[in-house]
C-alpha cells in the first residue's frame, strides 16, 4: 500500500486537493489525511452461505493488518464467522468458541491464528495475566470477541469488524481500519 501511495503520489495530491480544498506540505502530510479519508466497507449477509466471500473481502480489504476486533450483540455471529476467516485463511480443524478457555489457537500454514473470547472477564487484569501482548504483537492472526472487556490495551491499528443482525439469517457486516 505504501508502494501505491507513493506510485500515485501527485495524482491523489491533486484528486484530494480538487474535492476538499486541502493543501499539501508534503508526504507526510498526505498520508495522515489519507488515512483519514479511508472508508469502511459495507457487506450485507443474507445467510450463512455467503460468509465464504465475506471472509475473503475481510482479509483482502485487512492488507497486512493481523488484529482483528469483532463487536456485536450475544448472538450476531462473531465466532460464526471468524470460523468461516479461519476456515479462509487454511486453518487446520475447525475453529470453536474460546468462551471457557479464553484463547484458542489454530495452526495454519504458515503460522497461527489466536481466538479470544473476552466476555466473561472480569477486569482488563484478567487479560494482562494471560500475557495477551504476546498474542497481540506476535505478528500472527488474532480475532478478538467482545474487545469492549480491554478496550484499553487494544493495538493503536487494527481492523474493527461490527456485525448487526437484520434479521433471524441476515447480518450488516461493516469493516474499519483502525
Amino acid at each position: 500500500m505504501t508502494m501505491l501511495l507513493k506510485w500515485n503520489l501527485p495524482y491523489l495530491k491533486s484528486y484530494i486537493n480538487q474535492q476538499f480544498n486541502l493543501l499539501f506540505a508534503g508526504e507526510s502530510a498526505f498520508q495522515e489525511i489519507y488515512i483519514l479519508t479511508l472508508r469502511p466497507m459495507e457487506l450485507t449477509i443474507k445467510d450463512t452461505g455467503d460468509l465464504e466471500l465475506a471472509a475473503r473481502k475481510l482479509i483482502g480489504f485487512a492488507g497486512d493488518e493481523k488484529v482483528f476486533l469483532f463487536y456485536g450483540d450475544m448472538g450476531a455471529g462473531k465466532t460464526t464467522f471468524i470460523q468461516s476467516v479461519c476456515k479462509y485463511l487454511g486453518a487446520t480443524g475447525t475453529a470453536t468458541s474460546p468462551t471457557f478457555s479464553i484463547v484458542n489457537e489454530y495452526e495454519r500454514p504458515p503460522g497461527r491464528i489466536f481466538h479470544f473470547d473476552f466476555y466473561r472477564l472480569k477486569n482488563q487484569t484478567e487479560a494482562l495475566d494471560l500475557g495477551y501482548e504476546e498474542y497481540f504483537y506476535s505478528g500472527h492472526y488474532c480475532f478478538i470477541e467482545w474487545p469492549e472487556k480491554i478496550s484499553e490495551l487494544v493495538p493503536e491499528h487494527y481492523i474493527r469488524i461490527d456485525i448487526k443482525v437484520l434479521s433471524k439469517n441476515e447480518r450488516l457486516l461493516t469493516f474499519k481500519k483502525i
